[in-house]
């Protein structure tokens, strides 16, 4: 029950931070640059700003679906940011070559995300059928002598579970200065009027938030799993 109530309220909150970055980014995008750039624009220009050149910027399909992929180094805008010229495009532009600019600095918390990415990828497709085989071999196994039974496959789960949510707080310093980057370009080099910068703020801000939601909602998983595991052994 413990696991269901956290499961519910991480759904409830991810849901309201979701609903409210969507609604962000529909009314900022109502919010037309006087400088009349595109998102693909806007991402070009500070990629040159920053000298880079290796870089490319392509649209991918889909809503929200923004991303920086460092192993063929493209900023990849959805469709409404890469052809739309309001300042939620401008935001999320910025946002992604914020994170091409980490990758060129060689910002060392992308760095470490970068190295997490292969774990992280085998346990978050495996951890959920071990942690369930780890209740059903405890269950199978529990005895008179040892009523919790064998929780060595528990364990097991619980640490890849722990390598997901170490990625997902590692996440957020990445997040968060790739919008500190792209704020801080776009106020600086003028590309956004100050009214213009007020929509870009505020749309980073909440979608920062999903991510923090996210990391609160691992660990919330992860304490409850490791109540289990370490209740098992002291029992």
């Amino acid at each position: 029950m413990g696991y269901y109530i956290i499961i519910i309220i991480s759904m409830l909150v991810s849901w309201y931070i979701s609903s409210k970055l969507k609604s962000k980014f529909e009314y900022y995008s109502n919010v037309h640059l006087r400088n009349g750039l595109s998102g693909k624009e806007v991402a070009e220009k500070m990629l040159r700003d920053n000298g880079i050149n290796d870089v490319q910027v392509i649209s991918v399909p889909g809503q929200l679906t923004d991303h920086y992929n460092p192993a063929d180094k493209t900023v990849n805008l959805s469709e409404g940011v890469y052809m739309q010229r309001n300042a939620a495009a401008a935001a999320v532009a910025a946002h992604e070559c914020g994170h091409a600019v980490q990758h060129a600095v060689g910002y060392s918390m992308l760095q470490l995300r970068s190295k997490l990415v292969p774990v992280v990828q085998i346990s978050s497709n495996l951890m959920q059928f071990v942690i369930i085989a780890g209740i059903g071999i405890m269950a199978a196994t529990a005895s008179e002598q040892n009523p919790r039974g064998n929780t060595l496959v528990l364990a097991i789960g619980v640490i890849m579970f722990a390598a997901t949510t170490l990625f997902a707080f590692i996440t957020l310093p990445v997040e968060y200065d790739a919008s500190n980057r792209a704020m801080k370009w776009l106020k600086d080099t003028g590309t956004v009027t100050a009214e213009e910068f007020v929509g870009v703020k505020d749309s980073l801000k909440w979608a920062a938030r999903t991510y923090v939601v996210a990391a609160i909602g691992s660990l919330a998983q992860l304490l409850y799993w490791a109540s289990l595991l370490l209740g098992s052994r002291r029992n």
